[in-house]
């Protein structure tokens, strides 16, 4: 597989993981780098920017479509963004660094937005946390592998 390839569609996937279809970035990782197919520190850095990407989208949702949150289309629905705000609430952006927990995560940067939480702060603390993930996904799978 080409290595340009292989990590286009790991940013296709990690992008539209963390917006409103749902995917499994972290599967696609864990196949480019048992194959080989692209340096694991370049395959790590392009899945986190791709996913924090799309997480900043679902932040733009929050911030500049709350009137559209009844919609059948927004991301996230009530009872998630309930969920995702007490949390927010109680912990503050440094809840942020939770974002990529597959169950809440997606919420919670909708929530973010709502709360017109910074960009620059969100995107530090977002993108931080998914590195983290990604990193630790291709160090297991390397682990495993050789």
């Amino acid at each position: 597989m080409d290595h340009l390839a292989a990590l286009s569609g790991l940013f296709a996937s990690a992008f539209l993981a963390a917006t409103v279809l749902p995917g499994a970035s972290e599967i696609v990782l864990v196949a480019i780098l048992a194959e080989g197919a692209a340096d694991p520190v370049a395959a790590v850095l392009v899945a986190g920017i791709a996913n924090t990407l799309g997480s900043i989208t679902n932040w733009a949702l929050g911030r500049f479509f709350l009137r559209y949150q009844d919609r059948r289309w927004f991301p996230v629905p009530k009872s998630g963004l309930d969920k995702a705000a007490s949390i927010f609430n109680r912990w503050g952006v440094w809840s942020l660094l939770l974002a990529w927990w597959p169950l809440g995560g997606d919420a919670l940067t909708v929530v973010a937005g709502l709360l017109k939480v910074p960009l620059l702060t969100f995107t530090l603390l977002v993108g931080f946390g998914k590195l983290v993930r990604y990193a630790l996904v291709a160090l297991a799978t390397l682990g495993f592998i050789g």
